[in-house]
């Protein structure tokens, strides 16, 4: 496992930058980008400034989340344009059926990357993301038929559980590569002393992503680059630098952690050498 025991300075840091996600839109932040013009020049500054991993969400021209093929095909090939980034496609959804969630698997070429979710979580009053075990295993299977490498979610430490839960019904290829999420409601409560707990419990030959919603991002992404984990930022996430101020772009919360990484004695890694790291 790559825990915070065997933490050596030099090793790369992956970034991986949630360019835009599937929920909020310019409402939040008019710099969040939506069209695929507009995500592919964001993935491009954000590589500049150190990224290696593009987490991405289509949308339909309205700005609404998109689960179809076609709209994904569009969004990575202008991604693919313009960067050499890791692809990674997201499969989650609330209130969406698993023939939905398939879709974004099935661009050509297939996504590097695609997240899996490991669990139910509650979103906003009268909706919940189950994400059974069944659905869970369905997506995993076609993501091994396709040869995509699965980011497994989790978002609290009963999905830690279902990651070893995982590991036992399938075959999964190591590094077994989870991101360890941090925030309010059904995420892990966001306390150094949880990160501790969750990378100990993570199963040997796991690497780890921090992920901290809203003002926890940077000192998670901190946190875990200490603990020789790799680190997760974006407007997906956070669509603030600091307290009452927006973030100019995805690039500036990507250039700031990358400053950390280099200050704590890890450069972050290129696409090539992320690549290698997570066996992708």
């Amino acid at each position: 496992m790559s825990g915070y025991d065997d933490y050596l300075a030099g090793e790369p840091v992956v970034v991986t930058v949630a360019l835009t996600g599937g929920v909020h839109g310019k409402e939040a932040n008019p710099n969040l980008p939506e069209t695929p013009a507009e995500v592919a020049a964001a993935a491009a500054d954000a590589a500049e400034a150190g990224a290696s991993v593009a987490h991405l969400h289509a949308r339909k021209p309205n700005g609404e989340r998109a689960f179809s093929t076609e709209r994904f095909q569009e969004l990575t090939d202008a991604v693919r344009e313009t960067t050499d980034l890791v692809v990674q496609h997201s499969t989650g959804g609330t209130g969406a059926p698993l023939s939905e969630r398939r879709k974004p698997l099935r661009t050509d070429p297939a996504p590097e990357m695609a997240s899996l979710d490991m669990g139910p979580l509650n979103r906003y009053r009268h909706l919940t993301s189950e994400n059974p075990r069944a659905m869970v295993d369905a997506l995993y299977d076609e993501m091994a038929e396709r040869g995509i490498k699965p980011e497994l979610e989790a978002f609290n430490d009963g999905h830690v559980n279902e990651v070893h839960g995982l590991l036992e019904r399938r075959d999964l290829a190591e590094p077994y590569h989870t991101t360890l999420v941090f925030g309010g409601g059904t995420l892990t409560p966001a306390r150094p002393r949880n990160l501790l707990h969750l990378v100990d419990n993570l199963p040997e030959g796991a690497t780890f992503n921090t992920l901290g919603f809203g003002p926890h991002q940077l000192p998670f992404a901190t946190l875990g680059t200490v603990l020789g984990g790799h680190v997760r930022v974006g407007l997906e996430d956070n669509v603030y630098y600091e307290r009452g101020e927006l973030a100019a772009s995805n690039a500036q919360l990507v250039e700031r952690v990358a400053d950390v990484a280099r200050t704590l004695g890890r450069e972050p890694a290129t696409p090539v050498e992320a690549r290698e790291i997570l066996n992708c």
